[in-house]
């Protein structure tokens, strides 16, 4: 596999979890434990992008805190090229989230103040036009404010280089609404899919043509353990992940996916592969308890790509 150069913007926090031990009890007190490490989609992405044999540079603000000092220190563990823009007066951003004890999310707070600073004057830096001009792929999450996505898709998109995006939630994922016609994909949910086309989808197939109708050229709408579909400008799939004995966490499926369906784009897949390398690098963070698996290798994807099924292509 050749090595791509891939610039990543957007969010590099703390991401604190805590995990209910037996029935959720709403509105009481549970019984639990709490976990705490690096997160954010953009970072999660960068790491899983750099675990598969990339040159990674991630560009995020950050607080100068020790919770920052985690940060930074996850990005060296990873191998991922850290350039943050740093804040010393203020404190890094934070996402916390209680999970059921089947791992799935109950209800999450993102404390994401210090990213609205980073404004499209920030791209008119040297370094940063430069990185831009070298880069293979150009990914960023939707934690940036609305203006910033925008100066990024219009400069990234100029060059023959992959532009994507992380939706990251529903409340967010609405920022890329004006640039949508520079991204070449946009991955999401379901639920943030319908917050992006105000509409819902009947069936799985149905959102190709209603994305492509907001104005994307190509996307992955992942929808838990059902069919996920992926859609470019000529062609669009489904693929059923296959079921797994166990599920650890949910924080960082997605970013997974993103990460190993771009991955397999860079080496001239076509879309059909990419999405079943998505899905594989899903999985294998599916059983983790961490939002990047130390599991994540070439070598472990393509085993793990040889599980997933075959896709069923759509007209």
């Amino acid at each position: 596999m050749k090595k791509r150069e891939i610039a990543v913007f957007g969010g590099a926090h703390i991401d604190r979890r805590g995990r209910i031990s037996g029935v959720t009890a709403p509105g009481a007190s549970n019984p639990g434990s709490w976990f705490e490490e690096a997160g954010g989609g953009g970072f999660n992405a960068a790491r899983n992008l750099s675990r598969l044999g990339h040159s990674v540079r991630m560009i995020s603000p950050r607080g100068g805190d020790a919770a920052g000092e985690t940060v930074a220190a996850a990005a060296a563990a990873a191998g991922v090229i850290d350039c943050p823009f740093t804040f010393l007066d203020r404190k890094t951003p934070s996402y916390t989230a209680i999970l059921e004890n089947d791992g799935n999310l109950v209800i999450a707070l993102a404390d994401m103040e210090l990213y609205q600073l980073f404004s499209p004057r920030r791209l008119q830096q040297r370094a940063i036009r430069e990185l831009l001009a070298a880069s293979d792929l150009v990914l960023m999450d939707a934690n940036l404010p609305e203006e910033t996505l925008s100066a990024l898709v219009s400069v990234a998109s100029r060059g023959d280089r992959i532009v994507a995006g992380i939706a990251v939630s529903p409340a967010k994922v609405t920022r890329f609404r004006e640039c949508l016609g520079g991204l070449s994909f946009l991955f999401m949910n379901e639920a943030e899919a319908r917050a992006l086309t105000g509409t819902d989808a009947a069936e799985a197939a149905d959102w190709p043509s209603l994305l492509r109708e907001a104005g994307l050229t190509g996307g992955v709408v992942t929808r838990g353990g059902a069919a996920a579909v992926a859609f470019d400008r000529d062609e669009a799939c489904l693929v059923v992940p296959p079921a797994l004995p166990a599920l650890a966490d949910v924080t960082g499926a997605g970013d997974a996916l993103a990460s190993g369906f771009l991955a397999a784009r860079l080496s001239g897949l076509d879309l059909a592969d990419c999405l079943r390398h998505g899905i594989a690098a899903a999985g294998i963070t599916l059983r983790s308890p961490f939002s990047v698996s130390q599991e994540l290798s070439p070598s472990n994807l393509e085993e793990a790509v040889a599980l997933v099924p075959a896709p069923q292509m759509l007209s």
